[in-house]
């Protein structure tokens, strides 16, 4: 979709009020664990003060839930940024009110004010219309580099933009919609889908955008045992949806019907306890044992799905093949993870859709040898589902 962008902004002499996703991990000493989405908005902000506006950063944290909670400012994410930025960080106590007007009306050339945290006015969750024209009070253009919020219609990413004629993605946001749009509407082929995750519920929407655009779709997570019952095979005592089992025949008749190749796992490996340290076993996937659960894809599954990745040009990723964060039954999800970074080396284009799928790719350290990692997990699901993302709609059209 064309959309103004941040590049084709005057911002001289201009507030620019900026949506960014600073919704990140702190310790109990309210220390930021990890960075990476406050680096991520780094470039579009530059772009702003080197041109002589004045950024005006809002952002949530967490969900204080409409209430004034210490734990939740944003004032560590401030001293954090000017360190960035190389310069001082103006930092408010609120995000609207006559306060930050102040703060607003007194600001220079290339300053930068970060609002406290957004989400300690139920207003902002709710899209009111009050909420929305205050925080856009002072301002003169609107841009959001926020795709992580981008499916949700708040006062910050949908409601502010009535307040502005001109309303622009930052960069951050059109590297995200260019990864994912371009994977989607025009990728380069053979085109592999790798989907993970618990439950089919969350995915099923995915799955289905996702036949006939495909070439091939890669199904791991626990989400594939609902798809083993629904072939009558024993599972153990995996996790199952037991609601979702026709929904899961369904979408194998849908597949079979498809131009795209529907691949699950053809062996799992089971564990006698949920936990580090329990006995595990490879088995096939028709086959696991009636105390046993599935906690992974099992070793002839992965060799499978790299034979399929092999020749992928364009590859979308969304979701863990077991259960990563332990690591005996980490292998296939790392195994996939490390395959990908290989055909990337090689030229294939691979986009893991954030989420649980980032954080393994964190885990094993594989940042910077992906295409691209999206900072929205909730926000990239719906994008591959074919959702119209608010935030990206209320922008202006170019």
């Amino acid at each position: 979709m064309a959309k103004l962008t941040v590049d084709s902004l005057d911002v001289r002499g201009k507030n620019i009020l900026m949506r960014v996703d600073f919704n990140v991990p702190l310790d109990d000493d309210l220390n930021i664990t990890d960075d990476l989405r406050i680096r991520a908005a780094l470039p579009s902000i530059r772009k702003v003060i080197e041109n002589g506006g004045r950024a005006v950063l809002c952002s949530h944290l967490g969900r204080p839930k409409g209430e004034r909670k210490a734990a939740f400012s944003l004032a560590p994410v401030a001293k954090h940024l000017s360190t960035l930025l190389g310069q001082p960080v103006k930092f408010a106590d609120d995000c609207i009110g006559d306060a930050v007007a102040a703060l607003k009306g007194n600001l220079q050339d290339g300053e930068v004010l970060l609002l406290e945290n957004l989400r300690f006015h139920a207003g902002e969750t709710k899209n009111d219309a009050d909420f929305a024209a205050a925080l856009a009070a002072g301002c003169g253009l609107y841009v959001n580099d926020a795709f992580g919020t981008a499916h949700r219609a708040h006062a910050s990413t949908e409601g502010v933009t009535k307040h502005f004629q001109q309303c622009a993605a930052g960069f951050l946001m059109m590297k995200e919609l260019q990864y994912l749009g371009d994977a989607l509407d025009n990728p380069k082929r053979p085109f592999v889908a790798i989907l993970g995750g618990a439950k089919i519920s969350g995915k099923i929407d995915v799955i289905e955008h996702l036949l006939g655009k495909t070439d091939a779709l890669i199904v791991g997570g626990g989400m594939i045992f609902t798809f083993f019952k629904a072939h009558g095979w024993n599972i153990g005592k995996s996790i199952l949806e037991s609601d979702r089992i026709d929904m899961a025949k369904d979408i194998l008749g849908k597949a079979q019907n498809s131009s795209t190749d529907l691949e699950l796992p053809m062996d799992v490996l089971v564990a006698d306890k949920f936990e580090a340290g329990a006995n595990t076993e490879n088995v096939s996937a028709a086959d696991i044992p009636g105390e046993w659960l599935g906690v992974d894809i099992g070793e002839k599954s992965i060799q499978r799905f790299k034979d399929i990745l092999k020749d992928a040009k364009t590859v979308v990723w969304n979701g863990p093949m077991g259960v990563f964060e332990i690591p005996d039954f980490a292998k296939g999800t790392e195994a996939i993870a490390r395959y990908l970074a290989e055909i990337t080396a090689n030229g294939a284009t691979t986009i893991v859709g954030g989420g649980d799928s980032a954080a393994a790719v964190k885990q094993f350290k594989l940042e910077g040898q992906l295409s691209h990692v999206s900072t929205g997990g909730g926000a990239s699901l719906e994008f591959l589902e074919g959702k119209v993302l608010p935030g990206v709609a209320a922008l202006s059209d170019v």
